[in-house]
């Protein structure tokens, strides 16, 4: 599999995962690791993780969520 940018650029990234909002494969340089919040199945009382997880996404995903 090739990044999805980088196909189109005619690049030749390594790909380090999948976007996990679009589903598109990225690379390093064209995708971020951000923090997610987990929110676990419990009782009454706090329902998040202490840690946050990661999560890969491509920098238009990225973007759309973090708008400037």
């Amino acid at each position: 599999m090739k990044c999805y940018d980088c196909n189109l650029s005619g690049g030749s990234g390594t790909p380090i995962g999948v976007c996990s909002r679009c589903g598109l494969v990225i690379c390093h340089e064209h995708g971020r690791v951000t923090e997610a919040v987990v929110h676990l199945s419990r009782g009454p009382g706090r329902s998040t993780s202490d840690r946050p997880a990661r999560r890969a996404v491509c920098h238009t995903c990225y973007g759309a969520e973090h708008p400037a």
